[in-house]
């Protein structure tokens, strides 16, 4: 089994405002619903939401700015890692994710393995 990573862009409801409205309680626990279902069938490695703030260093000069995003729909909101046998079981997988009924993305990506 390779390891992947899924991360996540756009979407209404994050989990920084889930306390904000029923629509975002409601998909926080589809959220969870959907992680507990990866989690018992051994596939999940690990998943955290990411606070809608942060810096950016750039380039040799390390010009330092506000924000990790350019537009608030393309701000990853957050990942998860699963285990798949391959990029196509791992897009599969992705599938699943409650995201896509706030018209969001996941960008699934393999990890690389650092051999030393």
């Amino acid at each position: 089994m390779e390891k992947f990573m899924l991360l996540f862009r756009g979407g209404v409801n994050h989990a920084h405002n889930a306390k904000d409205s029923q629509a975002a309680i409601d998909n926080m626990q589809a959220w969870r619903t959907w992680m507990e279902s990866m989690a018992q069938k051994g596939i999940l490695v690990g998943a955290e939401p990411l606070k809608p703030l942060g810096k950016q260093v750039t380039g040799k000069s390390k010009k330092v700015t506000d924000g990790p995003f350019i537009e608030a729909k393309e701000m990853v909101g957050g990942y998860v890692t699963v285990s798949a046998k391959d990029i196509n079981e791992a897009v599969e997988i992705s599938k699943g994710c409650p995201i896509f009924d706030e018209d969001g993305k996941v960008e699934v990506r393999p990890i690389q393995s650092m051999e030393m």
